[in-house]
């Protein structure tokens, strides 16, 4: 059974920095797209950043572009998201999603697309 984990979610302050987890386990991720989403408080759930786990490409949605960084670290399963330049706008649930992704978009990809969930993790930046 799949499952995937995040963690390092906590309040912040606009303008620092914080680094989400996802440890993933019960398969590897050859093949798939891990990424991060998130979602606001009465809003839709929005893509954030995507690593291809077999070749590490990483795409990011414009929001995020130049502040956040997705990376991987094979041997732990686990995926991470530096968050950096904090804004209040960021504040949302983000979320650890997995899946068989099988096009390439330059900054945005469907929640449909992706399989396994993780139960999110909070992330509030106050001003």
């Amino acid at each position: 059974q799949v499952q995937l984990v995040e963690s390092g979610g906590r309040l912040v302050q606009a303008g620092g920095s914080l680094k989400l987890s996802c440890a993933a386990s019960g398969r590897t991720f050859d093949s798939y797209y891990v990424g991060w989403f998130r979602q606001a408080p009465g809003k839709e759930r929005v893509f954030v950043a995507v690593i291809d786990w077999s070749v590490g490409d990483t795409t990011y949605t414009n929001q995020v572009k130049g502040r956040f960084t997705i990376s991987r670290d094979n041997a732990k399963n686990t995926v991470y998201l530096q968050m950096n330049s904090l804004k209040t706008e960021d504040t949302a649930v983000y979320y650890c999603a997995a899946g068989r992704v099988f096009y390439y978009s330059a900054d945005n990809y469907n929640t449909d697309d992706f399989d396994y969930w993780g139960q999110g993790t909070q992330v509030t930046v106050s001003s």
